[in-house]
This record gives C-alpha cells, sequence and structure tokens, in this order.
C-alpha cells in the first residue's frame, strides 16, 4: 500500500528537524513540493528552496522531487470560510492527482510542512479529503515538528502557560475583532498566542493595559527578529520594524504572545530586542 509521510521541518532553522524528521526523510522515495508561484510574493520562492535544502541534505538517493502549483487563496473574498474550504479543496485535487499518478505502489511520499504539522496547517485536513473522496488509497503518518509558536517562546525564555491559566491560540483578524467589541483579549484568556496578524492588531490594545508582548518575525532564520515589552511602549516599535522587514525582504512570518502582566514576578525590560 501506498504511504505518505507528512513531516514537520521546524520554524527555518535546519536544527529544528527531529531525528525522527530525519529518519523519514530518508525513508521516502518520492518527495511531493507545492510551490506557490510569483503571485504569492518572493517569501514563497524562498521557502521552497529551504525544503529543497532539506531534501537534499537528508534524503536517500534514489529519490524522486516531484512540484506541483500550489493554488492561490482568494485573499479578497468576504466569506473567508467559504474561500479557505475552496483553497484546500482545490489543493486535495492536486495531491490526489500526485498520489495517484507519482506515487507506485508500495512506494513512501513526503511532504514537508513547515513547523508542525497538527498546527496550523491545512495538510492534514487535505490529506483526509483525498482519502474520503476514495480514488487514492495510501496509509499515512504524521511526524511533529518545532512549531513558530514553540520557537517564538524559546527565544523569548518564556513559557507558554502559567500555572491555573489557560493558552488561547487565535488569528489577528479574531483579536482585532475581540479588541473591537471591548471583550480584550479573546475568550478573556490572559495568555494568548497571535498568527496571520497582517495588520497589527496588537496596536489597538489601549495604551494603559497591563499586558506584555513578545513578538518574532522570521524565527529560527538568519533574518530573525525579536522584541518584547508591555504592549503600550512598544507596539509602535514593533510595527515600524516589521513594516522595514517586510519591505525589506518582499515578505514575512512573524507571530507573538500577548500576556497580561503578573500579579508578582518581573516582565521583560521594555522595549527589549534581540536579532
Amino acid at each position: 500500500m501506498k504511504e505518505v509521510l507528512i513531516i514537520g521541518i521546524g520554524a527555518g532553522d535546519p536544527d529544528h528537524l527531529t531525528l525522527q524528521a530525519v529518519k523519514a526523510i530518508a525513508a521516502a522515495d518520492v518527495f511531493f513540493v507545492l510551490d506557490k508561484g510569483s503571485g504569492e510574493g518572493p517569501g514563497a520562492h524562498d521557502l521552497t528552496r529551504l525544503r529543497r535544502d532539506v531534501i537534499r541534505a537528508h534524503a536517500r538517493e534514489p529519490y524522486r522531487l516531484v512540484e506541483a502549483r500550489d493554488p492561490e487563496r482568494d485573499r479578497t473574498s468576504g466569506a473567508y470560510t467559504e474561500a479557505v474550504e475552496d483553497w484546500r479543496s482545490r489543493r486535495a485535487d492536486v495531491y490526489e492527482r500526485l498520489i495517484l499518478d507519482d506515487l507506485g505502489d508500495a512506494e513512501t511520499g513526503a511532504i514537508l510542512v513547515w513547523g508542525d504539522p497538527s498546527l496550523y496547517d491545512s495538510t492534514l485536513a487535505v490529506l483526509e479529503e483525498v482519502l474520503a473522496r476514495g480514488s487514492a488509497r495510501f496509509g499515512h503518518t504524521v511526524i511533529p515538528g518545532v512549531s513558530s509558536v514553540s520557537a517564538l517562546a524559546a527565544r523569548h525564555r518564556v513559557s507558554l502557560t502559567r500555572v491555573a491559566r489557560p493558552l488561547h491560540i487565535t488569528t489577528g483578524r479574531r483579536l482585532a475583532r475581540a479588541i473591537a467589541g471591548g471583550t480584550g483579549l479573546p475568550g478573556g484568556a490572559g495568555d494568548v498566542v497571535v498568527m496571520l496578524d497582517a495588520h497589527c492588531a496588537f496596536a489597538e490594545i489601549p495604551g494603559d493595559a497591563d499586558i506584555d508582548i513578545y513578538w518574532g518575525a522570521y524565527l529560527g532564520t538568519p533574518d530573525e527578529i525579536l522584541i518584547s515589552g508591555r504592549v503600550g511602549d512598544v507596539a509602535e516599535r514593533i510595527r515600524g520594524t516589521r513594516a522595514e522587514a517586510r519591505a525589506r525582504k518582499g515578505w514575512i512570518m512573524d507571530t507573538y504572545l500577548l500576556r497580561r502582566a503578573p500579579e508578582a514576578g518581573g516582565r521583560p525590560p521594555d522595549g527589549a530586542d534581540r536579532g
């Protein structure tokens, strides 16, 4: 039976590869790489190149590299959920064809996923849709990886969780909605990880709020940028740094942790940064 490995390869640092991931890469006969094309900006090509570098470093000859164009997502639609579902379905079309046409019986295929495939990635849902269609039969195994969320906390030397406190993971869109609605941090949580925030929703948090931010961009790469401090003190600095970095590189990937100040103990020095 055909087998597909979904391999988490970390947030960007080649050393993020686990031993399990290295062994899985070495066991693969075929690697499927979706190229997002020029429409997704320079970052898409950078990420595809890094995937190829990982494969060259750890795959065992002979292996095949099969590339296909990743369908573009409609980012202008007001119906966000429907647009994502349509994009995933068109992605399923691509993977279904690749598994049927380019993966032989008893062969092992591999898909390299940034970070951890089980956190903020659509690959698992897409492959489940392919299986549900019934035309392609295959087993699949997930190899966990170092997520950008874990890398963020490690680089800032903080824990994601605190005793008896929930951790909430959300998007910039939902954070903006919570702030505009006057409910504060989503879900009333004291610790919130925010991903996919192109519009810097954190900057709308009232300046006198006792909330800290731990922000990071290009985590695990030579271009890594880290800034932390009270939101009201560093929000504009982060926004300016983000805009400059995006203009310089043509793309940016960032995430951050929002944390209500503890009742006791210290907070990060205002404006502290490392990069």
